[in-house]
């Protein structure tokens, strides 16, 4: 930390879609992105599991300040099934429990899938971040405490059956948010009377990034040393893409920064959230349009956050 308890490092904003490799933590990729970029901030968009793999979006700046604007949306894995053992973590990292079972074929497993797809009821692993009594529930799992999480409603968007092989069931599932995969690992043996754990995790699409679009950290220090980052650097309102847009005028804008409300022409526009852009159309600001209907022509805006890129 600087004086003032300023942050050091450079003033870089944006967000960067990492391919994390299996066996690194969420938190230490965001520290290697901090080392590799200098920038002053940085924080990811969704933790994945040390053993996952897969899209891990870093936002770096003051693109940190819009993860609280995110709508949590879809997100699709590639989830390798394997059966014949179930684990308290539900995933290779733990301890086996149950062991066992006849390995289901691919016909078997492919029927049973389309029982999870739709709302469901799903119990959440208990070597898990959820808070249980105060405290996380992976910390009373680790002490060997007995409990159970209450179930909790989750939405399987699509699940597919891609191929079997030697027990393992290699799945494509497109989820709503607060789904997790380990669990559905473990509820599919079950269902079937074969104890099952989730053996590998791919994660390939989340707040609106694609696995194409990700970079390693080895690709990611390249580029930063041939100083190319600004080619791997996606806009901060990448993530925001699902609220509308409006572009100022210069007058306009200059009383948004000051925190103004001002009278907008926003015809066709819901009330609610929208992105604010400045007069060259770069994004700059969050603000709030006042209720109304979307044929009237002039809406109140008040500034809901402002987004320094000094």
């Amino acid at each position: 930390m600087g004086r003032g308890g300023k942050r050091r490092g450079k003033s870089i904003h944006g967000w960067l879609a990492i391919h994390k490799e299996r066996g690194m933590a969420s938190t230490r990729v965001v520290e290697r992105v901090r080392t590799i970029t200098q920038a002053a901030k940085a924080g990811h968009g969704g933790t994945l599991d040390p053993f996952s793999e897969g899209l891990l979006p870093i936002a770096l700046g003051e693109a940190t300040k819009t993860l609280v604007h995110v709508l949590e949306g879809e997100k699709s894995y590639r989830c390798w099934v394997r059966f014949g053992a179930e684990t308290d973590t539900c995933d290779p990292t733990g301890q086996v429990i149950r062991e066992g079972g006849t390995i289901p074929d691919a016909a078997v497993v492919a029927k049973a899938l389309e029982r999870f797809r739709g709302e469901i009821d799903q119990i959440p692993p208990n070597f898990s971040a959820i808070h249980v009594d105060g405290e996380r529930a992976y910390e009373k799992a680790r002490r060997g405490e007995v409990f159970e999480l209450e179930p909790r409603k989750i939405i399987i968007h699509d699940i597919q059956l891609e191929s079997m092989e030697g027990g393992v069931a290699t799945v494509k599932v497109r989820s709503g948010k607060g789904a997790y995969m380990r669990a559905l690992a473990r509820d599919l043996g079950r269902y079937l009377e074969c104890p099952a754990h989730l053996e590998r995790l791919l994660r390939i699409r989340t707040l609106g990034f694609s696995l194409e679009e990700g970079i390693t950290l080895e690709q990611l220090d390249g580029m930063v040393r041939e100083d190319r980052l600004k080619e791997v650097l996606f806009p901060m309102d990448r993530v925001l893409d699902d609220i509308p847009a409006l572009r100022l005028r210069v007058d306009v804008w200059h009383k948004i920064k000051n925190g103004q409300a001002v009278w907008l022409d926003a015809k066709g526009y819901e009330s609610g959230t929208v992105r604010l852009l400045d007069p060259e159309g770069h994004f700059g600001a969050l603000g709030e349009l006042a209720g109304g209907s979307a044929e009237d022509v002039q809406r109140l805006c008040k500034l809901k956050r402002l987004f320094h890129l000094a």
